[in-house]
């Protein structure tokens, strides 16, 4: 996988949104943000998620849509259970995903992040193909934005602990940290 020269990636289902805005102008991707959604929770496949991100949601399809109502959301990425790619922001806009956040000290985690949505709910473990092309977007990022350092890659509980807990207990972040050190080598 790569970045393309219009900053998105390559392979990946390009479907704009328009819930991001422009990075301020100091800020460049240095950080990856790992979320997990699944609406309504724990089913897969709905594509209720991607209308969320669109802004095209209905929430009187499920009752557990109600508290969605009017929000504005939407990561770079969306990785599906079995793998496919749908990017909804490109990378060198601020997409809306990790509301309000810090990391390392500094606020606004969005103006200097990259949102990755994997299709999943924090009760459930996320599947080998979700993993794989994980992997492969990090290298991507890592190849394209050097300011995202292999270190930088968390979950959005620890940019916003008080308000989430995804990608939750069954997230494989040894795999992940095996994916970054292996890159430093």
């Amino acid at each position: 996988m790569q970045v393309d020269d219009r900053h998105r990636l390559r392979g990946a289902r390009w479907t704009p949104s328009e819930h991001c805005e422009a990075r301020p102008v100091w800020a460049q991707p240095e950080l990856v943000v790992i979320h997990c959604v699944s609406l309504p929770e724990g089913e897969y496949g709905t594509g209720a998620a991607q209308r969320l991100f669109l802004g095209r949601l209905d929430v009187r399809e499920h009752p557990s849509f109600a508290d969605l109502e009017g929000l504005k959301v939407a990561p770079h990425l969306f990785v599906a259970r079995e793998g496919s790619v749908q990017q909804f922001v490109a990378f060198d806009k601020q997409a809306w995903h990790a509301g309000v956040s810090t990391w390392c000290g500094r606020e606004g985690c969005n103006a200097y992040s990259v949102g990755i949505e994997l299709e999943g709910c924090i009760a459930s473990r996320f599947t080998a193909e979700q993993y794989d092309v994980l992997e492969q977007i990090l290298h991507a990022l890592w190849r394209r934005y050097p300011g995202i350092s292999r270190q930088a890659v968390v979950g959005h509980n620890e940019v916003a602990p008080d308000r989430k807990s995804d990608p939750g207990p069954h997230f494989d972040w040894r795999r992940v940290v095996a994916v970054t050190h292996h890159s430093l080598q």
